[in-house]
């Protein structure tokens, strides 16, 4: 508005202006043509109407140019405005006469032409990049020199947990986003609701001058957990066959010995304690030697044949199996799933022979199981009533177990299958009681 008001103001001056030079330039013509009119003496009357002739005549030329000079002027000032508004529809006029302001017309022309495409560019690189993060499933945000979020995806709000009108103008505080906010490049976060990591890709850019700070993550849990279970997997195949080629002549010594040790009569105490301890001897590899050929199963677990498989009729096979305490089925909806039902149920047994055990050894407490849908996955729950979990970051690690008499197998193969399967086990604490939860996630499809 206020350059409308100054280009109104200014258009008077330029049209003085141009009628005070047109009347510059017609002086002279009056002033040789009074002398003429004087000398020649010319009467008052024919002298003032030829004056007046030589005056409309000059007026008419005056106002042909004045015209023909400020209308394209005024029309390339209005070509100029609605550019400037972002009309790019208005083109000039005389853009093919050769003249200067011809040359002028096609200028502004060929500028209009090349900010109307700049323009369709750009909205269709707004609409692609709008339509990129839409069907991105790697969460993205953009935050400014405030920790103010600006810039959020679809896969964003679904981890945030928040519509996505709710989540622009909030601080990485109120996000819980500001950890990652102040972490560095390509580092590995776990973040949301469920168990997964998160690789953290943070970059710089700026805009309008200001710099803002761009996160993005990539779910990084499945690779990581192939990584993990090629490692143990080798470890235990390495182990194994070490541990099975000494155990073997061990416990075959040991045997043989002792067979020879019984042969020999005689009560001495030297006697008795020789064959107590290739006894020992003999059963300890024994045992040892059944203990590497348990953790072998992790390395040679097969991959898993898929059918369909009904939930509930599973879980209450599983449940029916164990009678040390009552085991309650909080049944759920009917769910089919596309498992192998053989290593479903084996999962299953493990994690429900745990909580057994567990619940035990707090009393024989009853333990329950129920299963929920939650998005696009199957959630079973496994409750005991037990002493809690001490140690939550090793449960899942083979060779470690917190019973006297355990392998530390039935948990990492539990996972496993779990993982097999494109799910995940997590072991927590429960909050209403003493005792701990096991919560498997498995995909619906």
């Amino acid at each position: 508005m206020a350059y409308e008001r100054h280009r109104r103001k200014r258009k008077p001056s330029a049209l003085r202006r141009a009628w005070l030079f047109c009347f510059l330039l017609a002086l002279p013509t009056f002033l040789f043509a009074g002398i003429l009119l004087w000398q020649q003496h010319v009467t008052t009357a024919p002298a003032l109407l030829l004056l007046l002739c030589i005056f409309i005549y000059l007026l008419l030329i005056a106002a042909a140019l004045i015209e023909g000079l400020m209308r394209p002027l005024q029309t390339l000032s209005n070509v100029v405005s609605s550019l400037r508004e972002g009309d790019y529809s208005f083109r000039a006029r005389g853009a093919n006469s050769r003249d200067a302001l011809g040359e002028l017309a096609g200028e502004i022309n060929a500028l209009a032409d090349l900010l109307q495409k700049q323009r369709v560019r750009s909205l269709e690189a707004t609409a692609l990049l709008a339509r990129i993060l839409e069907v991105m499933h790697a969460p993205l945000f953009a935050f400014d020199r405030e920790d103010l979020l600006q810039l959020v995806n679809n896969a964003g709000a679904q981890l945030l947990g928040r519509p996505l009108a709710r989540c622009f103008g909030h601080s990485a505080r109120e996000l819980a986003l500001d950890n990652l906010l102040a972490s560095a490049d390509q580092t590995v976060h776990s973040f949301g609701t469920k168990p997964s990591r998160w690789l953290l890709r943070k970059a710089l850019f700026r805009q309008d001058g200001a710099p803002h700070t761009l996160l993005l993550l990539a779910d990084v849990s499945q690779p990581l957990q192939e990584e993990e279970q090629i490692a143990w997997k080798r470890l235990i195949r390495v182990l194994g066959h070490e541990l099975s080629n000494s155990l073997a002549p061990i416990k075959s010594i040991a045997g043989s010995l002792l067979a020879r040790a019984e042969s020999i009569g005689g009560d001495d105490a030297t006697i008795r304690d020789f064959r107590r301890g290739l006894s020992v001897v003999e059963s300890r590899a024994d045992a040892l030697h059944r203990f590497v050929q348990s953790y072998r199963l992790l390395a040679q677990l097969p991959p898993p044949h898929f059918k369909p498989v009904q939930t509930g009729p599973l879980l209450e096979r599983v449940a029916l199996l164990e009678q040390r305490v009552p085991v309650r089925l909080d049944p759920g909806p009917p769910v089919m799933l596309n498992a192998d039902p053989d290593q479903l149920e084996q999962m299953f047994i493990n994690l429900l022979t745990n909580a057994v055990d567990a619940s035990l050894a707090n009393g024989a407490k009853p333990v329950r199981i129920g299963w929920r849908i939650a998005e696009s996955d199957i959630v079973v729950g496994i409750e005991d009533s037990g002493l809690g979990i001490a140690n939550t970051e090793n449960l899942f690690v083979p060779f470690y177990t917190t019973k006297p008499k355990g392998s530390g197998v039935g948990l990492a193969l539990a996972q496993q299958i779990a993982r097999a399967h494109g799910g995940e086990i997590r072991l927590v604490n429960r909050e209403d009681g003493p005792g701990a939860r096991a919560i498997i996630h498995l995909p619906l499809g």
